[in-house]
């Protein structure tokens, strides 16, 4: 039986874009069986709003971007800037409605990649209802989606991952412990791997 792992993106963060391929391997080299959630970072929580940063949090921002950079570069991905601050939602809608209609992969790998080389804008509907065509998917019923149930569906999927512990992307839960980071894939690769040999990790105290 394949060990379930639970995984929160964000298609706007450059960490949870460089982590896919270690994410992805996991699959592959320890029989898991990744289940993506969408976690709609808020941006502004996160690296403070652009009007309000201090010197202090624009190093951290810059250094963020060249970090995730030089990730990217070892991986043979080209990764820019983003040109402004996005909303997410209707990206992190379009996984659950890829997810549904059979090419999650297809839809994950290219939104990724046509976000970060400035060819997508992920909170413009006509953009992402284009993307959804081109990977065979109906845009009329995925517009029907966004201006129906998708942004209370992806609500409820942020507010339940907060629950667990989530403030951050990439985010993985394997039997309700919480790694985040794409340097923290190693230690979950040995905790899946101790969970296979029957061993029970010590975990730190909260």
């Amino acid at each position: 039986m394949k060990t379930r792992v639970r995984v929160y993106t964000d298609y706007k963060s450059p960490y949870a874009y460089v982590a896919n391929k270690a994410l992805f391997d996991l699959e592959r080299t320890h029989d898991v069986e990744l289940e993506w959630r969408p976690y709609t970072l808020r941006i502004a929580e996160y690296l403070g709003s652009v009007d309000t940063r201090s010197a202090h949090d624009w190093r951290k921002v810059r250094y963020a971007y060249m970090d995730a950079r030089r990730h990217a570069n070892e991986q043979g991905l080209i990764l820019k800037g983003p040109k402004r601050i996005y909303d997410a939602t209707c990206s992190s809608a379009g996984m659950l409605f890829a997810q549904r209609n059979g090419f999650f992969r297809a839809y994950h790998n290219t939104v990724f990649e046509m976000f970060w080389t400035h060819r997508l804008d992920l909170d413009d509907l006509e953009q992402m209802c284009a993307v959804i065509e081109k990977l065979g998917g109906s845009a009329s019923e995925f517009a029907a989606y966004i201006e129906g149930p998708a942004q209370t569906e992806v609500e409820a999927i942020t507010e339940e991952a907060e629950s667990l512990g989530v403030f951050g992307v990439p985010s993985m839960l394997l039997d309700g412990e919480l790694f985040w980071g794409g340097d923290r894939v190693g230690m979950l690769a040995r905790r899946i791997e101790q969970r296979a040999q029957g061993i029970e990790p010590s975990r730190p105290q909260r």
